[in-house]
């Protein structure tokens, strides 16, 4: 399904790997498993939604690494750390850098699920989250300069009259601006104008 959201298992171990798998395949969680970061990497597409499954300790790029330089990408997935014994103390740094969770090993499969449902479910919230905010900034986007001043003196409650004053222009004209502004931002009603203007403001 176009909108399903993955799992991405990111372990040296081969037996770790298969293990993880079997797990997110026994509660119907689609999932796939990489050997390194670089494999990661060079195959994961950052639009899908989803969460990241991360080894602390690996050859080549380690788990702390790759979430370095997806911060730096600004690439955002939820992530949970698979940490050994002696990985505490980087898991809490990662935990710094942006992590959700990290689950020490041997783990426990309930929690890993726990983690893992928590994550995918962050990460409808935050696609959602984003298709909000393009949606908003692409309808105020499409106002002109004297659409944008009407709907601010709109948004800040000023009558029509108050606003044609303001702007130097008259009534009628502040009218059709308003109804301009009102299908351009697919608005029903002040309320909507008010509340999409809100929301652009919030995301900007």
């Amino acid at each position: 399904m176009e909108d399903e959201r993955y799992v991405h298992i990111v372990d040296d171990d081969d037996a770790v790997r298969q293990a993880l798998l079997l797990l997110m395949a026994s509660e119907e969680l689609a999932a796939r498993a990489y050997a390194s970061a670089e494999e990661f990497l060079q195959q994961y597409t950052a639009t899908e939604p989803g969460c990241l499954l991360l080894d602390v300790r690996m050859p080549g790029m380690n788990g702390l690494q790759l979430l370095e330089l997806m911060k730096k990408k600004h690439v955002s997935i939820p992530v949970i750390f698979i940490t050994g014994h002696g990985d505490v103390v980087m898991a809490v740094e990662a935990m710094k850098l942006g992590a959700n969770d990290f689950i020490e090993k041997p783990f426990d499969n309930e929690s890993l699920l726990r983690s893992v449902r928590n994550c995918l479910q962050e990460c409808v919230e935050f696609s959602s989250t984003q298709e909000l905010e393009r949606n908003m900034q692409s309808r105020i986007a499409s106002l002109t300069k004297r659409e944008r001043e009407v709907m601010q003196l709109l948004v800040e409650g000023k009558q029509n009259k108050v606003i044609a004053h303001e702007l130097g222009i008259s009534p009628r004209t502040v009218e059709l601006h308003r109804a301009k502004v009102m299908e351009k931002l697919k608005a029903h009603s002040l309320s909507d104008v008010v509340r999409i203007a809100l929301l652009s403001a919030q995301y900007s």
